[in-house]
C-alpha cells in the first residue's frame, strides 16, 4: 500500500462511518445538538463538505467540487447557532454533496504523485498541516473528528448503536 492509498483508504472508511451514522436519521432529526454550545448535525455535515471543497481547493487549484451558490456561507462560524431547518439542507442533498466532494477528492489524489505530496502546503495551513499529503489526510479524516458528536444524538434518539 501506497500513500495514495493509504489516504484513499482512509477518506473511505471515515465516509463509511459518518454516513452510517446518518442512515437512519430524518432531515429534522439532523437540527439536533449533541450538546449545548455544539453544533447541531445538519451545520457539521455542511462544513465537512464545505471544508473539503476548501482544503482541496488549497492543495490542488481547481480540483475542488463546486457547491451550490451560499452552501459555505450556510455552514460557516456564523451560522452555527442557526436552529432554523429551512436554512439547512435535507439529508440526501447533504448525502449526494458528499459524494459529489470525495469524488473530487479521490479524483485529485489518484493525479497526485508522491513526490506532489510532499510539496509544502499553502501557507495559511503549513504550521499545522506542512505539506500537501498533510492536507489530503486532513481531508481524510475530518469526518471522523465529527463522527463522535454523532453518538450522542443518536442515543438521545433511541437508534440502535452501529459500530
Amino acid at each position: 500500500m501506497n500513500a495514495q492509498d493509504a489516504i484513499r483508504t482512509t477518506l473511505e472508511v471515515s465516509s463509511m462511518v459518518l454516513t452510517s451514522y446518518i442512515s437512519d436519521l430524518t432531515d429534522a432529526e439532523l437540527m439536533h445538538r449533541p450538546a449545548p454550545g455544539c453544533n447541531h448535525l445538519a451545520w457539521q455535515l455542511g462544513h465537512l463538505v464545505a471544508s473539503e471543497c476548501n482544503l482541496l481547493e488549497a492543495a490542488q487549484p481547481g480540483a475542488a467540487a463546486e457547491l451550490p451558490a451560499g452552501f459555505a456561507e450556510k455552514h460557516s462560524k456564523e451560522t452555527s447557532g442557526e436552529d432554523d431547518p429551512a436554512k439547512f439542507c435535507t439529508k440526501q442533498e447533504y448525502l449526494d454533496l458528499f459524494d459529489k466532494v470525495h469524488a473530487a477528492s479521490l479524483a485529485a489524489l489518484a493525479k497526485t504523485s508522491e513526490a506532489d505530496l510532499d510539496a509544502e502546503s499553502p501557507e495559511q495551513f503549513r504550521q499545522m498541516f506542512p505539506t500537501v499529503g498533510h492536507i489530503y489526510v486532513l481531508i481524510a479524516t475530518h469526518g471522523m473528528m465529527h463522527a463522535g458528536q454523532f453518538v450522542p444524538v443518536r442515543r438521545e434518539l433511541g437508534k440502535p448503536v452501529l459500530m
